[in-house]
C-alpha cells in the first residue's frame, strides 16, 4: 500500500506535463484518486501547484476539488484561491463542480457572491472584468442566482451601460470616425485589443500606437499573428512599440514561458522578433530554477519519432538555458550521436537537430554505452521516446555497465511520446533503476513543468517543497486565530 501511495504522489506530478485543454475531465479522475488516498498532501498541491504550474485546466480541478473537500481548511484555501481567477475560470470550475463532484456547497456560492461583490466595488474593475467575460459572469450571476448590482445589471442583462462606463465607451469606439478620436478613446479607457479591433473597420498607425500602449506584455504576445496580419509591423513606430512591451515580457511574472515561442512559430516573424520571443521563454524559465546536476538528454530518432526529436530539441533548449554543468545531448537510434549546438536558443538547437532523420530501430542504451566509453558522467538522465526497445545494447544493461564502471547512479526521467507502451518503466522496475515518467500529451506550454523535476537534488525533496507549501487561510479567520494567539501569549 505504501508504494502505491508514494507512486499515485508522483504520477499526479507527472500528470501536470499534460495540458487537457477544456477538458477537464481527462484529470479529473487522478485528482479525485489522490484526494481521496492523501487529502492533505493535496491540499499543499493545490497551493503548490497554483504558484508552480502553467496548466490552467488543472488548476481549476484543484481549486474545484478544495471547494468540493469534507475539510473545512481545503474549504477555506479554495474561496481564497478562488478570487484571484478571471471569470471565464470561475464559471469553468463552477461548472466543473456541478458536473464532476456533483455538489455546490453553500460555502463556494459564497465565495462566488464575494468574488462578484468585490469586483462590483471597483466599478473600473468591475467594467473590465464585464468586456472580457460578460458571457462567464452572466452565468455566474444567473447560475447561483445571485442578484446582481445596479450597475452590473445594468451592463450584463440589460444593455444600458452607464456613460461612464467600458461598455459605453467601446459603443463610442463604434461610432468614431476619427482616427485621432479611436486612439483617444483607446488610451484614455484602455479598451482591450481583441474588443477594439472588432469595432474598428480600418486600424492607422496611429491607432495601432494606441492599441499596443494599451495592451500587456502577455496581451502583445498573444495576438502577434493578429497584429502582423493587421500590418502593424509595416509600421516602424509600431513595430518599436511592440519591442518594447516583448522587452518589458522578459521581467514579468504573469507571462507563460512557452506561448513565446509557440506565437514565434504561429506567426511565422522575422528572425529579430523571434529571437526576443526565445529570449522571453530562456527568462521565464530560468525563473523556476537552475539546474546544478550533470544532466544528459537522450532522444528517440528511430521510425515514427519524429515527434520525439521535435520535443527533444524544445527540452534542450529549455534546458541549456538554465543548467550549471555539464549537458550532453544525444539522438539515437540502433546507433547515437552526440549533438552539439553553438547557442543556447531554440533556434540553435533547431540547426542542430536539422538533419536528424526518424528511422531505423531502437536502443536506448546505445548513447548510454557511448557516454560510458566516453567518461561522460551525469546525475540524471532525460529520455524521450515512446519506450519501444528492439536492439542491442538494451538501457537496463547499459545503465548497469555504466553504473558499476563510472560509479554513478543516474535518475531517469522517461518523457514518453506517442504511446502507451510501458515497456522501459517495467525493466527499469524489474532492475530497480529509479525512474520517474512524464506523459507528453502535444502541448509545448507544458513542458517547464520539467523544470521543477530537474532543479531539485531528488523528487523526495520536490515532495517535500509541496508538503511544505502553507494553505491560504480566509481573512476572517485569519485575525481569529491572531486575537487567540494573543490571548494564549
Amino acid at each position: 500500500m505504501r508504494v502505491f501511495e508514494r507512486d499515485l504522489r508522483l504520477e499526479i506530478l507527472n500528470s501536470l506535463l499534460t495540458t487537457p485543454h477544456r477538458e477537464l475531465n481527462k484529470v479529473a479522475e487522478l485528482h479525485k484518486d489522490l484526494m481521496e488516498l492523501d487529502p492533505i498532501f493535496y491540499g499543499h498541491l493545490a497551493v503548490w501547484y497554483q504558484a508552480n504550474g502553467d496548466v490552467r485546466d488543472h488548476k481549476e480541478v484543484f481549486v474545484g476539488n478544495l471547494l468540493a473537500s469534507n475539510l473545512p481548511i481545503h474549504r477555506d484555501a479554495g474561496f481564497v484561491m478562488l478570487q484571484t481567477f478571471p471569470p471565464y475560470e470561475v464559471s469553468r470550475i463552477v461548472d466543473f463542480m456541478k458536473k464532476q463532484t456533483g455538489k455546490l456547497p453553500r460555502s463556494t456560492r459564497t465565495a462566488v457572491r464575494d468574488y462578484l461583490r468585490e469586483r462590483e466595488k471597483n466599478t473600473l474593475f468591475f467594467d473590465r472584468a464585464a468586456m472580457r467575460g460578460r458571457k462567464a459572469m452572466k452565468h455566474l450571476y444567473a447560475g447561483l442566482h445571485i442578484k446582481p448590482g445596479e450597475r452590473a445589471d445594468a451592463i450584463l442583462f440589460k444593455g444600458e451601460p452607464p456613460q461612464d462606463s467600458l461598455a459605453f465607451m467601446v459603443k463610442r469606439l463604434a461610432k468614431a470616425t476619427s482616427h485621432k478620436e479611436q486612439a483617444l478613446l483607446i488610451v484614455e479607457h484602455k479598451i482591450p485589443y481583441t474588443i477594439a479591433v472588432g469595432a474598428i473597420k480600418r486600424i492607422t498607425p496611429a491607432v495601432f500606437v494606441a492599441l499596443v500602449n494599451a495592451m500587456t506584455p502577455q496581451e502583445v504576445i498573444n495576438n502577434l499573428n493578429s497584429l502582423k496580419a493587421r500590418g502593424a509591423f509595416e509600421h516602424r513606430n509600431v513595430k518599436a512599440l511592440i519591442d518594447q512591451k516583448l522587452e518589458e515580457a522578459t521581467k514579468s511574472t504573469r507571462v507563460s514561458a512557452f506561448k513565446a515561442v509557440k506565437a514565434a512559430e504561429v506567426a511565422n516573424l522575422d528572425q529579430e522578433t523571434t529571437a526576443k520571443l526565445e529570449e522571453i521563454t530562456n527568462q521565464q524559465v530560468a525563473k523556476r530554477g537552475k539546474i546544478a546536476k550533470p544532466t544528459a538528454l537522450l532522444v528517440d530518432k528511430s521510425g515514427s519519432m519524429s515527434l520525439a526529436l521535435e520535443v527533444g530539441k524544445q527540452i534542450a533548449a529549455l534546458v541549456s538555458g538554465i543548467t550549471d554543468s555539464d549537458l550532453f545531448v544525444y539522438a539515437f537510434d540502433s546507433m547515437a550521436c552526440q549533438i552539439k549546438a553553438e547557442g543556447k536558443q531554440l533556434s540553435d538547437w533547431d540547426r542542430a537537430f536539422q538533419h536528424i532523420i526518424a528511422a531505423g530501430s531502437t536502443s536506448i542504451g546505445a548513447p548510454v554505452e557511448i557516454m560510458r566509453l566516453r567518461k561522460q558522467v551525469v546525475e540524471q538522465f532525460i529520455i524521450v521516446t515512446d519506450e519501444g526497445e528492439n536492439a542491442t545494447p538494451y538501457f537496463t544493461d547499459a545503465y548497469k555497465h555504466y553504473s558499476d564502471d563510472l560509479k554513478a547512479l543516474p535518475n531517469v526521467i522517461v518523457v514518453k511520446v506517442a504511446s502507451d507502451s510501458d515497456y522501459l518503466e517495467r525493466e527499469m522496475q524489474r532492475n530497480r533503476i529509479a525512474y520517474e515518467t512524464l506523459s507528453f500529451k502535444g502541448d509545448y506550454y507544458s513542458l517547464p513543468n520539467i523544470v521543477p523535476m530537474l532543479a531539485r537534488p531528488s523528487r523526495l525533496e520536490l515532495l517535500m517543497e509541496v508538503i511544505d507549501t502553507p494553505l491560504p487561510i480566509r481573512p476572517k479567520q485569519q485575525k481569529v486565530q491572531e486575537v487567540a494567539v494573543a490571548q494564549i501569549a
